[in-house]
């Protein structure tokens, strides 16, 4: 919280001394404004050499280790399907519900002309604009290693999913190996963003030093705007959870609130999914869920499923696409759909600055949106925190009542384990061994 706090004030910091530059006059403003580009732009390029060995590394333990977790176990494997298919339907409700919100309430155009203006460098890459026949054949890559180096970031995921899937149904023998060879690489490239976001304090003045010297005060409103409309996809993911614990898991709708209602607190203030699974626990015994299958769904949801996070990712890069002026095609809104579902599994238990990024670049990349933006979206990101946290604790206990409303877990998995003591998450330290300690995840 501490490194937030820096970076939100080297944002303000920079936003003033830009803007109180250019309102009193001062000499020196362009030779300022040129240093403050190239400072700026060297910190991104620093976090842009990260994205795809990172992307990669994450996704193939973060998958493996996934289709581990529900290899031998009903309870798990039901959990897992049941997750996912929810991550998909939270980003499906984002890919419509956030263009539609940005029609009606877009921000002003005056604003979004000199936000556009004052970026130095972002010029967008190709996006995906061509028909639905041609985009389906475009996303399955005939030379994984070209669309690395040419960024072609959803045929390369779509080739990464696919490996670790294969390579977690090899016998352990051959995918431990291979699983500790990426996980290394995950953890030395974490090591480095962890270098370069130790300077984003730096940058984050530069960039915004930028921002307010070319665009005034509008990018005060303008970050105001973000933050409510991000805010709205995953207070729309959150909502989710009321008809699936009504609908999927037969509780009724006041019951299912007031159980809830002490993990939330606890989620609000901590900010942390892992700090809310004893609520959570304790919450989903009150709904009549078995214990044996909440010891094994829960910690499931803590380690691999964050329901606002794909929603929430795919609405920042849309809205950096409307900030831009970007028109984006349904084709490109697909691309940046798949991207956010399927890497929100690599992106488990980072600190929170790292996967802000990590996260929502390779979206942005995949769309044909600049980044640059995110930069300066990373300094206001604590209060749609506070959403994500809440509505993935409150979609966890909602997912484990439908869970438990399936079935039982096998035969002998019930009276199993009913003294042991609370449940241990089971990736309590995420793929690359960081722990959840800086707030909910991207």
């Amino acid at each position: 919280m501490a490194r937030t706090w820096l970076i939100l004030s080297a944002l303000v910091a920079g936003l003033a001394l830009g803007v109180g530059w250019t309102r009193l006059g001062l000499g020196g403003l362009a030779d300022a404004m040129a240093i403050a580009d190239s400072v700026g732009g060297i910190w991104l390029d620093g976090l842009r050499m990260t994205i795809v060995p990172l992307v990669v590394s994450l996704l193939i333990t973060g998958i493996a280790k996934t289709v581990n977790s529900a290899r031998g176990d009903r309870v798990a494997m039901r959990s897992v399907v049941i997750f996912i298919a929810l991550l998909w339907i939270s980003t499906a409700m984002a890919a419509v519900l956030v263009p539609a919100l940005l029609d009606a309430f877009p921000m002003p155009a005056d604003a979004a002309r000199s936000l556009a203006a004052s970026l130095s460098s972002t010029a967008p890459v190709d996006a995906p604009t061509v028909g639905i026949a041609a985009f389906l054949r475009s996303i399955v890559p005939t030379n994984p290693v070209a669309a690395a180096a040419n960024d072609a970031l959803l045929p390369l995921i779509l080739f990464t999913a696919i490996f670790a899937v294969a390579l977690a149904r090899l016998p352990a023998a051959q995918r431990e190996p291979v699983t500790a060879f990426f996980d290394t690489i995950a953890s030395a490239v974490l090591l480095i963003v962890g270098w370069v976001l130790a300077l984003a304090p730096v940058g984050v003045l530069a960039l915004a030093f930028g921002v307010g010297a070319r665009a005034g005060t509008s990018a005060i409103g303008a970050l105001a705007h973000y933050v409510v409309i991000v805010s709205s996809a995953g207070l729309a993911a959150w909502a989710l959870a009321y008809p699936v614990a009504v609908f999927g898991g037969r509780v009724r709708l006041l019951a299912f609130a007031k159980a809830v209602a002490p993990a939330q607190a606890v989620a609000l203030s901590t900010q942390s999914s892992l700090a809310s699974l004893p609520p959570m626990l304790k919450a989903s015994a009150e709904l009549g869920v078995e214990r044996s299958i909440a010891r094994v769904s829960l910690p499931v949801a803590v380690a691999i499923f964050r329901v606002t996070s794909p929603a929430m990712n795919l609405a920042v890069a849309i809205y950096v696409a409307h900030w831009l002026g970007i028109s984006l095609a349904p084709s490109a809104i697909a691309a940046g759909a798949a991207v956010a579902a399927i890497t929100t599994i690599g992106s488990v238990s980072l600190p929170g600055q790292v996967s802000f990024l990590t996260s929502i670049a390779p979206i942005c990349v995949a769309m044909g949106i600049p980044i640059e933006p995110l930069a300066l979206l990373i300094a206001v990101e604590m209060i749609p925190d506070l959403v994500r946290t809440v509505g993935n604790v409150t979609m966890d206990v909602a997912a484990t009542t439908a869970i438990a409303r399936m079935g039982p877990a096998r035969d002998g998995e019930l009276a199993k384990g009913e003294g042991e003591g609370p449940p241990r998450p089971v990736f309590a330290t995420g793929a690359a061994g960081v722990p959840d300690l800086e707030g909910e995840k991207p």
